[in-house]
């Protein structure tokens, strides 16, 4: 029985899914949240996937926590689905998970396909953060937020402060989980896990999506800085005229496990 297991929300991602899958140890539990309802995942499911359906696009946040609540393993990573794991990476995180007992959260070192690091290296819900260079990242250790693409956190500290908030559909939920987790424990970069971050995986009408993403964004920063006390939360109003295309954010998630 595998400590950890692997949760990936999918939008549209059948065709990206095969490659992250090839990528994953075959002992590892994973579970796939198909935000999407004109996209079966069905034929992916075996003796290591599960598939949890959704009839509509509840949210990034509302499907993680969708398949955290089947989870019995100490660990979960949640995993992007244009991600794709390096040699070894699994195993770099499980062993630093048990040199740091008092962290509650951990990234890999997140690059793209240019070999650029892309983890986060300051958050706007965070007051006088500085930005952290792309070598202090590299050299792991404690940072002050972490990137939802690649995070493992432990099973316990995520249901000790809730999980994502089911409030963001998408766009600093997990900005909004770190600075949550990091009350429980230190979160970490371990650097000797690599994991590949695609980048700039879409799916559907480009205009629709851009309009979709920018009211969201728009949102979702709104309501996080206002809930982290962030002075300037109201300047960011003007986001939301930006959006061409309003998704509902559903909250009542009753999941069909195949």
């Amino acid at each position: 029985m595998s400590d950890l297991t692997i949760i990936v929300v999918c939008y549209n991602s059948s065709a990206i899914l095969p490659g992250l899958l090839a990528s994953l140890p075959k002992h590892v539990p994973v579970t796939l949240v198909n935000n999407s309802p004109y996209d079966r995942l069905d034929h992916l499911v075996s003796h290591q996937v599960r598939v949890i359906s959704s009839d509509e696009n509840v949210g990034f946040g509302v499907a993680c926590n969708s398949g955290a609540s089947t989870v019995d393993t100490q660990y979960i990573l949640f995993l992007n689905p244009d991600t794709r794991l390096q040699v070894g990476a699994l195993d770099a995180l499980m062993k630093g998970a048990e040199s740091f007992p008092d962290a509650s959260a951990f990234n890999p070192i997140i690059v793209n396909t240019n070999g650029k690091v892309c983890n986060k290296r300051r958050s706007v819900l965070l007051p006088g953060g500085r930005r952290l260079s792309a070598q202090a990242i590299q050299l792991g250790g404690i940072v002050p937020v972490l990137t939802g693409a690649a995070l493992m956190v432990r099973t316990d500290a995520f249901f000790e402060v809730g999980g994502f908030d089911p409030a963001i559909f998408l766009y600093h939920e997990d900005d909004d989980l770190s600075i949550r987790l990091n009350k429980v424990g230190p979160l970490r970069i371990i650097e000797s896990a690599k994991v590949l971050h695609k980048g700039g995986y879409g799916s559907g009408d480009r205009i629709a999506s851009a309009g979709i993403k920018a009211f969201h964004m728009g949102q979702s920063r709104v309501y996080a800085m206002r809930k982290h006390k962030r002075h300037n939360a109201t300047a960011e109003k003007p986001w939301l005229g930006h959006a061409t295309t309003i998704v509902s954010c559903h909250m009542d998630f009753t999941p069909q496990i195949y």
